[in-house]
């Protein structure tokens, strides 16, 4: 009876990053990437119209001891573009075509948490404005990212 079961090679990597039960199967075989995992990132919530998430400070700094604004970026991408895959549904695929930022504030400890929520959700296109803030709740950062929305069979190109 075991054999007709599928394995999720990526079910521990989706527990400790948050990601909801009911989400395994979709990306239980893919993961969240090794970048999400080196960052920290945890998921917090995930619809396609809002999904958010927390990530250390420490571990993501530039030399000055400040959050990279890079990390800002990976965090912004990794909310739009999840979201984004969300939206589009299994057998489709989001690539980003474009991001970017605004750092309001620098922070040099805690954890930031991202919220990307949906500007625009179409067939080709998906958009989010993703503001990310300190633990007090003060702006560090907002993004905007699009991803463009492909069928499966278009990736393979």
């Amino acid at each position: 009876m075991s054999e007709n079961i599928t394995p999720l090679p990526f079910i521990d990597e989706l527990v400790t990053a948050g990601v909801p039960a009911a989400l395994h199967p979709y990306l239980g075989t893919i993961g969240v990437g090794a970048l999400v995992v080196k960052m920290g990132i945890v998921f917090t919530h995930m619809t396609p119209e809002l999904m958010t998430a927390t990530m250390p400070v420490s571990g993501n700094t530039q030399i000055a001891g400040l959050l990279h604004g890079g990390a800002h970026l990976v965090l912004a991408e990794t909310l739009g573009s999840f979201a984004a895959s969300l939206h589009a549904g299994p057998g489709r695929a989001v690539v980003g075509i474009e991001i970017g930022a605004t750092h309001h504030r620098g922070a040099k400890s805690g954890l930031v948490t991202g919220a990307a929520t949906a500007i625009h959700l179409g067939r080709t296109l998906a958009t989010h404005e993703v503001v990310m803030t300190d633990e007090t709740g003060r702006r560090l950062s907002t993004a905007r990212i699009t991803n463009m929305i492909l069928d499966s069979s278009k990736t393979a190109q």
